[in-house]
């Protein structure tokens, strides 16, 4: 019925419309028709993926630009918690600058790692199956960021500990936190410290990236101009209207 009144529309059109207006609505007529089919499994499973890589591709650029974490109070790594003491006892004896100059180099490590970042979260989604994209799709707001976390959260950490090890040293934030450290064990009384710097801005840096993708899976679901591409609309507009 619906066809059917799509085709007589034309019709009447036909008669009234100069050549671009007609090729226009053939346009149209064309897109209503295709929407009009209902989804199929795969272009679910599609549509999800490509929010997904949009977001991590957006995610990843934010998170390498310049004070992408360091500028970003919501993902910003601290001096690690368990040396605290550390920073405490350094700003007492006045090198509090050079504590916040080795937060700064921290989150430049970071950022550096950030971009090799895209490609091991892509392999992740790309990864996923039909069936696992399509109860996402019909879950939580963050089910694909819960969902991508859950399953490849230790993976990621594993193949980033190098990445983000190789970032620190690039960005001397290692040999800053050694000097540091250093300089911490030398004060009287105090109990040797040496936290395990890597794993823990891979951590941090990890569970920024994931904050970043949640944002944009958010935006994606929620607002329809961040719908990049014909599929992306067609897949949650027809989610939007199931929940409705």
């Amino acid at each position: 019925m619906k066809i059917r009144f799509l085709y007589l529309s034309l019709t009447i059109l036909i008669f009234s419309c100069t050549s671009q207006q007609l090729s226009q609505t053939v346009g149209a007529l064309n897109e209503a028709l295709n929407q009009s089919a209902p989804l199929t499994s795969g272009e679910a499973a599609s549509g999800l993926k490509e929010a997904l890589i949009q977001g991590i591709s957006k995610g990843a650029n934010q998170a390498s630009a310049l004070d992408g974490f360091l500028g970003n109070s919501k993902i910003k790594i601290p001096f690690p918690p368990d040396a605290q003491k550390v920073a405490n006892t350094l700003r007492d004896i006045g090198l509090g600058n050079e504590v916040d100059k080795f937060v700064t180099t921290l989150n430049r490590g970071a950022e550096e790692a950030a971009k090799e970042a895209k490609p091991i979260f892509v392999n992740a989604i790309k990864a996923m199956t039909i069936q696992d994209a399509f109860n996402i799709l019909k879950g939580e707001e963050n089910a694909a960021t819960n969902y991508l976390k859950r399953t490849t959260e230790q993976e990621l950490i594993n193949k980033f500990t190098p990445v983000m090890e190789t970032a620190l040293q690039k960005v001397n934030a290692t040999k800053f936190y050694g000097d540091l450290v250093e300089r911490y064990n030398k004060v009287p009384f105090v109990e040797k410290a040496n936290p395990d710097l890597t794993n823990f801005a891979t951590q941090k840096a990890v569970d920024g990236l994931f904050v970043l993708i949640a944002q944009e899976e958010a935006n994606i679901r929620e607002n329809p101009a961040a719908r990049a591409t014909d599929l992306l609309k067609r897949v949650f507009a027809e989610q939007n209207t199931k929940k409705e």
